[in-house]
């Protein structure tokens, strides 16, 4: 098991990255969390692994950060997810976004994810309830900043703007869907109201 590269990254292009490692390129696929804290290429960077072996091809999956990989082997685990989907849910909402979810049995903000479909995401809030404490645990060792996210810090005194990209788009997802539920309910509260008026 490969369990991170160390290297520079020669080449970015969602989802695909390449990183050279003393003149050897590891090809990696990577969420949208982690490309919002690349840095430029040629820089360093260091990136945490997930090895999937396949019978047709051994595909090297990397993280920025502790928590990203742990969602993502767990999600792994629930049936019918793929490395795909897992992919997708850690690009189109942050690791606590995901917890809060599952914990609110939110199976409608998990479909405003592409390629999460109703079925994935009433699973996913079945099978995943328990298995986030295991991302929990790796959340409370703190883990440290990725590079490039460590180094914007220290530059302006801020995280990377991406991550703040990541948590906007999470709350105008949850934020259509409280919409179109109130949407539903001052419908119904018309409806009501003319059957009422009829009487």
């Amino acid at each position: 098991m490969i369990g991170f590269v160390r290297g520079k990254l020669a080449s970015k292009s969602p989802p695909h990255l390449t990183v050279d490692v003393g003149g050897v390129g590891y090809d990696i696929e990577a969420p949208m969390s982690t490309f919002y804290t690349l840095p430029a290429t040629g820089s360093d960077v260091r990136l945490l692994t997930h090895l999937v072996v396949r019978e047709d091809a051994h595909i090297l999956y990397g993280f920025g950060t502790q928590e990203e990989r742990a969602l993502f082997r767990n999600l792994l685990k629930v049936s019918g997810v793929g490395p795909k989907i897992a992919l997708a849910i850690l690009s189109g909402v942050s690791v606590e976004g995901f917890a809060a979810c599952v914990k609110l049995k939110d199976a409608a903000a998990l479909t405003k994810i592409p390629g999460v479909g109703r079925k994935t995401a009433e699973r996913l809030l079945v099978e995943m309830p328990d298995r986030l404490d295991a991302v929990g645990a790796a959340i409370a060792a703190g883990a440290p900043l990725p590079h490039a996210a460590g180094a914007e810090f220290l530059r302006h005194g801020k995280p990377h703007a991406g991550r703040d990209l990541l948590r906007l788009r999470e709350i105008l997802v949850r934020g259509s869907f409280e919409i179109a539920a109130l949407e539903r309910d001052q419908t119904l509260v018309a409806v009501r109201v003319r059957t009422l008026l009829r009487r």
